[in-house]
């Protein structure tokens, strides 16, 4: 596989909903912990928070499953999330079930095929990440483009960066990245955008990406998303004992 280390690190979860501007997110560490790697400490901080309203249950829900689905736990996913379970976690079943029945894979890709046919709800943030994380992983980047492009969340055009760098399309990445920095330049997942266009694009940039991941390390927790995206760095200089030290 041609990804890179750090997004394919990335693959496993499908990328990361910020709160709007000013306004404080009850969510905010177990999403932060989603969205540096830090998967355990975001299941440990979604069963430990008490959300104030069954719309942010379900937001906390989809995260600790999207968490459990970075571990490989399909199971516990498969297991807990139930047929009357919210069309939010829905998708997320439909991801895990993807990722751990390879027999089913074609079966899954049409059903969601004809899903993307109808009238898909927007507004569903978590179905087009889980939509377009399948196609993505099934190499059909087209679709993946045409489900996130339907979506106006950080956490899409995070993910719309991503696909964009694996296509080699860094004019096109920057500008998502633009999009991104006008909604919320502040944002972990706006940071972590930044780190990794400034990695594609190489050169002087390569110590600005290195710091992203250094400062996210130093204010949360050093995950082995951020490593990686450091070891990527040095790699890129051809510091190979470093990149080694660091992966």
């Amino acid at each position: 596989d041609a990804l890179p280390i750090w997004l394919r690190v990335r693959e496993a979860a499908g990328v990361g909903m910020a709160a709007p501007q000013g306004e404080a997110d009850e969510l905010f560490d177990v999403k932060n912990s989603f969205y540096i790697g830090s998967y355990q400490a975001c299941i440990n901080e979604a069963q430990r928070v008490k959300p104030s309203s069954p719309e942010k249950e379900v937001e906390r829900d989809v995260f600790l499953y999207r968490a459990y689905l970075a571990q490989r736990k399909y199971g516990v996913v498969l297991d807990d999330i139930k047929p009357s379970s919210s069309p939010e976690l829905q998708a997320v079943r439909m991801f895990a079930e993807y990722l751990s029945s390879e027999s089913r894979r074609d079966a899954i890709l049409a059903d969601l095929d004809k899903k993307m046919a109808k009238s898909v709800d927007v507004s569903n943030n978590t179905f087009l990440l889980m939509a377009a994380s399948i196609y993505f992983h099934d190499h059909n980047t087209d679709a993946a483009m045409r489900t996130l492009h339907q979506g106006e969340s950080l956490e899409c055009l995070a993910m719309i960066v991503q696909v964009l760098l694996k296509l080699d399309r860094l004019d096109l990445a920057r500008k998502e990245l633009k999009k991104m920095q006008e909604q919320d330049e502040d944002a972990t997942l706006t940071q972590l955008a930044t780190a990794w266009v400034n990695l594609a694009v190489g050169g002087e940039k390569l110590q600005d990406a290195y710091y992203i991941f250094q400062e996210m390390a130093d204010k949360y927790t050093s995950t082995l998303l951020l490593l990686n995206g450091q070891a990527a760095c040095y790699m890129a200089q051809n510091k190979w004992e470093d990149a080694d030290r660091k992966s």
